[in-house]
């Protein structure tokens, strides 16, 4: 259960890491609740999934789902541009969270 919650605890933080930008230094109303909101359940299930999980890998594995997640939707919405150098390494880091699971 702890790896579910913290996985989409890592969900969440590419919500709010994304609503962040978009609130333009919190100007904007409806993306600073909404980073409000992710933050809090985003940090909620990190704590949760850190009473069985080792503080290093739930930390590592849900900033990694986090950074993937972030940059693949700002690349999908043109936010960001796409280059097969990026793809490799947002590969690396996917394969290095599915290291961490399957280590522990």
């Amino acid at each position: 259960m702890s790896w579910l919650v913290l996985a989409l605890s890592g969900v969440l933080e590419a919500v709010w890491a994304t609503a962040l930008g978009k609130s333009e230094g919190f100007s904007r109303l409806t993306p600073t609740l909404v980073f409000a909101a992710a933050l809090a359940a985003s940090m909620g299930g990190l704590a949760y999934a850190m009473r069985d999980l080792p503080v290093g890998t739930a930390y590592a594995v849900w900033v990694g789902i986090g950074a993937v997640l972030t940059v693949l939707y700002a690349m999908l919405t043109g936010g960001e541009p796409v280059s097969a150098l990026k793809i490799v390494f947002l590969a690396l880091i996917v394969g290095s969270v599915i290291g961490l699971k399957v280590a522990h």
